[in-house]
Order: structure tokens, then C-alpha cells, then sequence
């Protein structure tokens, strides 16, 4: 099977398009996976701009790597709902596209992306232009089919050592082979920033499970990632370290920060807030 444009692909149509100042697109969530992570809803929005920028330069430059000043959490989305994508578009030009967007469900946002910049290389090195190409007309006409994506590979996060409530740290392996590196990306192979993110949140969740509650409250929810940064691009097979650390816990906040290494180099890092959960 060839699993370009269906590994890792979250824009199934693009609705609309106004002069390289906003798009807005759907994705219908495979009714027939397990779930559908927040840090993959963020990654629709984010292919939502892509899509702006490369049309913006003919396809002749890409998005291939992330900044984001903050993303909002909301309410879980389930597999079957179908994502209303819109991306707001600040500047787009051979160096870097800047944008914020949100992703709804039935008009209800369950992600908002705030400050985000996504630097450009050339698409040759990473995709075949012609076949961005006629997938763009394809999203701008009829849409592609929806059900496509079959879900993410096994991720584990083994928890490696750490002081309870205080910091937790964990490892995982990048898969060598994936379907999802046929996507992304099919010359260059590129484990995605958006399942980096979903790692760290995962091992922040476990160390959020740690930290003592709010008076009164039921334990810690994740609310806002902000600071988002990948440095470099991470290869198939690559192991990584992680560490999620409590720095500021007051008045029904906790604020945590994340990093990821590659032995001593530091491949990523994010501040993660948790807000106390109400008590039933």
C-alpha cells in the first residue's frame, strides 16, 4: 500500500482560501481507530497552513519544522467527529510561514494554536512537488476520501528514574520503519514534532498524576503547551530521553517544564500548564 497522503495526513478538503490570509479545511477522525490525540488535532491545523504556504510559493518551498508560542487544550476528540479546520495566516514568504488557527468540533474549539512559525526548505529534498501539486487540487475540489489514516505506530515511554511530584523522567525509540515516514516525509524521512509533543505530554501526565491536588480539587488536568520548540530533525530509530519537571505549583496551576535529548543534545523542550480539575 502506498501510504503517501494517508499515514499522516489530517486535511481531508480545504473549504476556502482568502489571498494567503486564511484557510479553512475539515478532517473527518477515522471512525475505526482507538483515539485521536490532541497533539495530532494541533497537527491538522498546522497541515492546514502548510497547505497555504506552499501554494503561496508555487511549491517550490515547504514547512518542515515548528515553533509554537502556545496551543490550547480542549475537550477530547473522539474517533468518527469531524474536525473544522481554520488557520489564520500572518506572513508567508521563502523563509518561514507565521500563523494561529483552531481546530472545532460542532463549533466547539478543541485546540487553539497561538504565535506558531513554521520555517521553510526546499520541497524537493522532503516530498515530489508534482504530487503536492495535484493533492492541493484534490483538497480544493472534490476532497479526498476520508479514512485513511490506520492510526500511530506502538510508542512506548519507559519511565527511566526521577523524585515523586517533583520530576519524572522516561525514554522511547523512534521507530526505525513506520508507514507514517511515507508521509512524512516520503524523500526524507522526519519523525513529526506533533508525536514528540505527544510523548512529552505523556510523561508530564504521569508526573501531573504525582503532584499533591489542589485544595478540594479531583487531581491535574493538562490545559496549555506553550514555548513549543524542535531544534533539529529527529531520524527513524533514534532513542530519545525525556524529563518532565514540576517548576511552579499556586492557586490551581501547575506549571511543568519538558525537554528531550538525543544523548547531551537537546532536541526539543515545551512548558506544559495543568489546571486543577473541579471536584464531582
Amino acid at each position: 500500500m502506498d501510504h503517501h497522503f494517508r499515514a499522516f495526513s489530517f486535511v481531508d478538503r480545504i473549504t476556502s482560501v482568502q489571498e494567503s490570509s486564511r484557510i479553512d479545511g475539515s478532517y473527518t477522525v477515522p471512525a475505526t481507530i482507538e483515539a485521536f490525540p490532541g497533539s495530532l488535532v494541533a497537527e491538522a491545523v498546522g497541515q492546514l497552513a502548510a497547505w497555504a504556504a506552499m501554494a503561496a510559493v508555487n511549491f517550490e518551498r515547504r514547512p518542515v519544522a515548528g515553533l509554537a508560542g502556545a496551543i490550547d487544550l480542549g475537550e477530547p476528540v473522539r474517533p468518527g467527529q469531524v474536525l473544522e479546520l481554520t488557520t489564520e495566516l500572518e506572513t508567508i514568504d521563502q523563509e518561514a510561514v507565521a500563523y494561529s488557527g483552531t481546530a472545532r468540533v460542532e463549533g466547539i474549539p478543541v485546540v487553539r494554536l497561538h504565535n506558531c512559525i513554521g520555517p521553510m526548505g526546499p520541497v524537493d529534498e522532503f516530498d515530489d512537488p508534482r504530487a503536492l501539486r495535484d493533492r492541493y487540487a484534490l483538497l480544493r475540489g472534490e476532497g479526498a476520501a476520508p479514512g485513511a489514516f490506520g492510526g500511530l505506530p506502538q510508542l512506548a515511554m519507559h519511565s527511566t528514574g526521577g523524585e515523586p511530584g517533583k520530576r519524572l523522567s522516561g525514554s522511547f525509540q523512534v521507530p526505525a520503519s513506520a508507514p507514517l515516514f511515507a508521509d512524512h516525509f516520503p524523500r526524507r524521512p522526519v519523525f513529526p514534532g506533533s508525536l514528540l509533543m505527544h510523548m512529552n505530554l505523556e510523561l508530564a501526565g504521569r508526573l501531573a498524576l504525582e503532584i499533591t491536588p489542589f485544595q478540594g480539587s479531583a487531581g491535574w488536568a493538562l490545559e496549555t503547551i506553550s514555548d513549543v520548540k524542535l531544534r533539529t530533525f529527529i531520524s527513524p530509530g533514534e532513542q530519545l530521553e525525556c524529563e518532565a519537571r514540576l517548576s511552579q505549583q499556586s492557586d490551581g496551576h501547575a506549571l511543568l517544564a519538558v525537554e528531550t535529548r538525543n544523548g547531551k543534545k537537546l532536541i526539543g523542550g515545551a512548558r506544559v500548564k495543568l489546571v486543577a480539575r473541579k471536584a464531582l
